[in-house]
């Protein structure tokens, strides 16, 4: 489990305590540097998130996030805050939703059918 990550990360933000991901460094070397990209979308939505060399660190909240992200045209960074920003009082523009085709096509369709939301 190595490109689930980035969801993970997103999930975490919103769980109770601190998750700590480690062994991860091939995110690094991905279509983005997926830990550095996740941190920083992340810490741009005021959640408490740091880079590690192998991982990340991430402290969830349950209040409301709402921002914008940079995908890097990474499919995964879009689809994972994609998700993030269905959930209840989450508001996240996302730069390049497009990206995601290369892997999902159908994936903001699908989303937007379990949410309740047209996009």
């Amino acid at each position: 489990m190595i490109d689930e990550l980035p969801l993970l990360a997103c999930v975490a933000a919103r769980a109770d305590g601190t998750t700590e991901v480690r062994g991860a460094a091939e995110l690094r070397v991905k279509e983005s540097d997926r830990i550095a990209t996740v941190v920083a979308n992340l810490t741009a939505l005021g959640v408490e998130a740091s880079e590690l060399p192998d991982g990340m660190l991430v402290t969830g909240s349950d209040r409301p996030l709402r921002g914008a992200i940079t995908t890097h045209g990474d499919h995964r960074i879009a689809m994972a805050f994609g998700v993030l920003g269905a959930l209840p009082g989450n508001e996240i523009a996302i730069d390049d939703r497009d990206c995601a085709i290369v892997s999902f096509p159908g994936f903001w369709s699908l989303l937007d059918s379990l949410t309740g939301r047209l996009d």
